[in-house]
């Protein structure tokens, strides 16, 4: 017999009160039961952002979310400035010109945040940029952006900022309303603790101006049929019911613990994580590194996609490797979510495992030593 472990950075592990939602009897859309379920997971999604705007629910990935951001912000032909510095960055790059938009691509080094000072500067170059596009948390390579320092910026301007909260959303820090948020999107499967398969997004009165003049063709993702359809506390389409009867469970474990405590268990998980990987003599990849995923440097010597592999399916420990030109490169374990202490220890052990199994000497329990230290030190 196995037991399996799930430390990757979506899907994420699910609570049983919540998973058990799911089996529940399902109820119909159109009904007063639906309307009190749509109602209570309403009010949840607005105190997990922090936010007195509406929350649309979709039915969608993480990177359906992203595509309704732009459908309803960009018209074809307008220009966009993305900062990118990682693969969820250039995602925002290829879904802006698959609409059509003029992209101002500003990258930053992998591992590195977003320097807002490029933003300042390319808002100056482009007075006429519809939007900003950067993420909260870049989890392929493990960072977080000042979203707060972005949105002073974006805000003195006629642009919106649209942000990619998915990874982040329930784990790091987010205040949407203060910190003059325009767009904020994010999925289920991560730091909400559900399955994939719910999307949702908040606009700002600032943003709902420009999503009622844009003349972009859209139907599903069409933010204004959401809104319209927000006071009869329904969607406009076939929800996902058995997910939102789970998201109703977990948005009321995060309520229950207060979103600040949230916050601050991501934040001790994060600082033990990354002190047990560099206890297993790793280095770490990230300079600003977010409080939902850790991800470090392999030695030359490993082959990340084989050690990844090897890990789950011989130690039934699921951790996440590079992707594109990261990918073999580096190893992400991810604490986000419905996790505690004893998954980071799982996977601190799974991978100091692996590490000797790829001839990687590494002292015996020093990653799990130096991560217990940084538990009992919080």
């Amino acid at each position: 017999m196995k037991k399996f472990y799930l430390i990757t950075p979506g899907p994420t592990p699910i609570p049983p009160e919540v998973a058990a939602q799911s089996a529940l009897p399902i109820i119909h859309h159109r009904t007063h039961e639906f309307g009190d379920l749509f109602d209570q997971v309403s009010q949840g999604l607005k105190y997990v952002y922090q936010t007195k705007n509406d929350v649309f629910i979709i039915t969608a990935s993480g990177s359906g979310a992203m595509e309704s951001a732009v459908a309803n912000v960009v018209n074809p032909g307008d220009k966009v400035i993305v900062a990118s510095g990682g693969s969820f960055g250039e995602r925002w790059i290829k879904i802006n010109t698959a609409f059509g938009a003029t992209v101002v691509a500003v990258k930053d080094e992998l591992g590195q945040p977003v320097n807002v000072e490029k933003i300042r500067e390319a808002l100056k170059a482009n007075p006429d940029a519809k939007a900003v596009f950067c993420q909260h948390t870049e989890t392929s390579t493990g960072v977080v952006n000042d979203l707060k320092a972005l949105g002073e910026i974006v805000a003195a301007t006629p642009a919106l900022l649209v942000v990619d909260a998915i990874s982040g959303l329930g784990g790091e820090e987010l205040h949407m309303d203060d910190w003059k948020l325009d767009v904020v999107v994010a999925g289920s499967q991560k730091g909400l603790m559900v399955a994939p398969g719910l999307a949702f997004a908040s606009v700002s009165d600032k943003a709902w101006k420009v999503i009622e003049a844009c003349k972009n063709h859209r139907f599903y993702f069409d933010y204004r049929l959401i809104k319209k359809s927000i006071p009869n506390k329904e969607t406009p389409w076939t929800p996902a019911v058995t997910l939102m009867q789970s998201l109703r469970a977990s948005l009321g474990m995060i309520k229950s613990d207060g979103i600040e405590n949230v916050w601050a268990r991501h934040r001790r998980l994060a600082k033990a994580t990354r002190a047990g990987m560099q206890g297993l003599g790793l280095k770490l990849f990230a300079t600003n590194p977010c409080a939902v995923l850790t991800s470090a440097y392999l030695p030359s010597s490993v082959d990340g996609n084989k050690l990844v592999d090897w890990m789950r399916d011989d130690l039934g420990v699921s951790v996440a490797g590079g992707q594109e030109s990261l990918k073999g490169k580096i190893v992400r374990l991810a604490h986000m979510g419905y996790m505690d202490q004893f998954d980071i220890l799982v996977g601190l052990t799974a991978l100091e495992t692996g590490l000797k199994k790829f001839g990687v000497a590494v002292p015996p329990g020093k990653g799990v030593q130096a991560a217990m230290e940084a538990f009992a030190a919080v």
